[in-house]
């Protein structure tokens, strides 16, 4: 790596880090209620009881509501972020994203399966006209608990089946057919619980279009302290990535122990994404899209690499959680659908422009 792409890295590193800190503090005034109705009764000063009511139902919105949703969207995003750097350099394919190894089938199906133990409507609220307006995620804790540890059980037992598949790590192209093969299963068996109990398919929905809506303190510190993990752990085997790039022979010749190796990048992966899809759900791109946007200002190792394309994966998902709560304001997009058409557009943009100039992405 030059001296310049060095520099050039440092800078990206550090204008990601500002726009995180910005997206940050734009969280606290987007929504029903803008910063400019909330600011006054933040640091009203009035004794009396309307006022006191007032300022603390502000201070409730910005702490207890805001905050917590925007700095989970950003850890979300920074974990998906991470997860696609190591999927695409795990299988030398600029294509393949987070949810490649059935993680997301599988998240979904133990969803699926919890909802329908749980009576399908648990924590669901219906509206005036009767349409169902409030996540499973906004009911009781021990429920949320249930479907957050059923969807990380669900990601975590795909990955160990399309392990089990594939016999190993050792071969990257069957590895990559059995996450498929395991993806389609699990999501049919989703598909039949729903079709065997529809009251799960309203609160289904929540999940599979994606929402940092119910993130708490508790779930930000829960994938805080797993993104720092992963973190570490994909910056001290970004060598093997590295080796990888060369190809297997290369890498071979390099004397690196490469199935332990991979082993241990796929539960990077897996852990990383287990832990991000069972707090928010599926948000789509985000993990596919971040390595590529780093790729395309400048060109570093592996390790400097998973760590900006994490970062760049938290500013997409926190500046696409405040576009779903502003742009039909005062109701919300769910912020999935939401990065698929920006992020599906902006792949199509990109294989267009690659198409034409004779490249690949």
């Amino acid at each position: 790596m030059t001296a310049s792409a060095a520099q050039r890295g440092l800078w990206l590193a550090g204008l990601l880090l500002l726009a995180s800190a910005l997206l940050v503090a734009l969280g606290t005034g987007v929504g029903s209620a803008g910063l400019e109705n909330l600011w006054p009764a933040l640091w009203s000063e009035g004794a009396d009881p309307a006022a006191h009511a007032a300022r603390a139902m502000a201070w409730q919105i910005v702490w207890d509501i805001r905050l917590p949703r925007t700095v989970g969207a950003w850890c979300a995003g920074a974990l998906l972020g991470l997860a696609g750097a190591v999927a695409q350099g795990l299988f030398r394919n600029p294509l393949a994203d987070p949810y490649l190894l059935g993680s997301a089938s599988g998240a979904s199906l133990g969803v699926a399966a919890a909802l329908a133990l749980m009576g399908g409507g648990v924590g669901m609220v219906g509206s005036a006209k009767g349409a169902a307006v409030a996540l499973v995620f906004s009911g009781h804790w021990l429920v949320r608990l249930g479907l957050t540890g059923a969807a990380f059980a669900g990601a975590v037992l795909a990955v160990l089946l399309t392990l089990a598949l594939a016999r190993g790590v050792q071969h990257t192209l069957r590895l990559l057919l059995a996450g498929v093969i395991v993806g389609v299963v699990l999501g049919a068996f989703t598909s039949l619980i729903l079709l065997l109990s529809p009251d799960s398919l309203q609160a289904m929905q929540a999940f599979l279009l994606g929402s940092t809506g119910f993130v708490g303190w508790t779930s930000c510190l829960l994938m805080a302290g797993v993104w720092l993990l992963c973190v570490v752990a994909a910056w001290a085997l970004s060598r093997v990535l590295d080796g990888l790039a060369l190809g297997e022979a290369t890498a071979h010749s390099l004397g690196l122990p490469l199935a332990p190796l991979r082993a241990a990048l796929v539960a990077v992966l897996a852990l990383a994404t287990g832990t991000a899809v069972a707090q928010t759900g599926l948000i789509a791109f985000v993990g596919l899209a971040a390595p590529h946007l780093v790729r395309a200002v400048v060109k570093v190792p592996h390790g400097r690499l998973m760590v900006l394309a994490s970062l760049m994966g938290a500013v997409l998902l926190a500046g696409a959680d405040l576009l779903a709560r502003g742009l039909i304001a005062p109701q919300e997009l769910p912020v999935g659908v939401l990065t698929a058409v920006l992020g599906g557009g902006y792949l199509l943009w990109l294989m267009h422009r690659r198409t034409g100039t004779g490249g690949v992405l």
